[in-house]
């Protein structure tokens, strides 16, 4: 069984649509508490953060009953963001702010990134990566970055842009795993559950 620490719809399609069995609980964990200048040991420091608050509550509430009904359980964490110009971009906090980092973005390119943590409940190492993909925008009017953020999607999401949704049409490319820019990287999480 496969807990998933994140409220985020889009991790949890992706789950769902790759057929792999789990449950979601919410961390809870204040992300704006953990600092890194790094922006790709920011993502694992907040995954790893996600899933240890969840693993310690799964574990407490199953007790006993996690070892003799559940031999493989884990919990995985994930947090993502957009580097670009070395700045790193996660939800933006507002309209103006999505409009200006779409004015920014239009035309270039940035590098999501996504930390993954997976804690097994039964024992074992504990595994941390990041996964980064690089995206490339359209160059957009400014007709067309206003109506999308007026769409609200960008507020939603890591970067202002879902891949899955509206924002689909405003990339051009993506080099590396598709589904790290949706929220995780079921590439790495099927060698995880494997090995």
């Amino acid at each position: 069984m496969l807990w998933l620490a994140s409220a985020s719809p889009a991790r949890r399609r992706l789950l769902e649509q790759a057929a792999i069995p789990h449950r979601v609980r919410v961390s809870g964990v204040d992300e704006g508490a953990i600092h890194d200048p790094d922006p790709s040991r920011l993502v694992q420091r907040l995954a790893a953060a996600k899933a240890e608050a969840v693993a310690e509550v799964v574990a407490t509430s199953l007790g006993d009953a996690l070892n003799e009904s559940v031999a493989s359980a884990f919990v995985l964490g994930c947090d993502s963001l957009l580097v670009f110009e070395g700045e790193g971009f996660g939800k933006p906090r507002d309209r103006t702010e999505a409009v200006a980092r779409w004015r920014r973005l239009a035309g270039a390119s940035g590098d999501l990134l996504t930390g993954h943590a997976l804690i097994p409940l039964h024992g074992g190492a504990v595994k941390v990566e990041t996964v980064r993909t690089c995206v490339w925008f359209a160059d957009l009017s400014e007709a067309e970055i206003q109506s999308y953020v007026a769409s609200g999607e960008p507020l939603a999401c890591a970067g202002g842009f879902a891949l899955e949704g509206q924002g689909g049409a405003l990339v051009e490319r993506i080099e590396g795993c598709f589904s790290n820019v949706i929220g995780l990287s079921l590439p790495l999480l099927r060698r995880w559950l494997m090995s």
